[in-house]
């Protein structure tokens, strides 16, 4: 499903035109962007909830040369699904 499915399915479930649901999805995303930009987890009931976790730095491999090379340490997105979304994918 990409964006434009999304929207679509908004729509029609909510009764409202496109732009609305346009509009709706990107201030949705803007906003759980935003408070993760700050550090703070969003928390969505039955979803779950995206966070972000610290990446510490490491040694990895140029895979072209083999050479070791010092990899920083760096913030990463990460998502924690609800049970109640686990229990809905495992039942197809």
């Amino acid at each position: 499903m990409n964006k434009r499915a999304i929207i679509e399915t908004i729509a029609a479930d909510a009764s409202i035109d496109l732009k609305a649901a346009e509009a709706a999805l990107n201030a949705a995303v803007e906003a759980i962007t935003a408070a993760l930009v700050a550090g703070d987890p969003v928390s969505i009931p039955g979803f779950g909830i995206f966070e972000t976790r610290a990446r510490a730095a490491r040694t990895g491999r140029n895979p072209h040369t083999g050479a070791a090379m010092e990899i920083a340490a760096t913030r990463v997105p990460a998502f924690k699904p609800a049970g109640a979304l686990k229990a809905a994918v495992r039942a197809g």
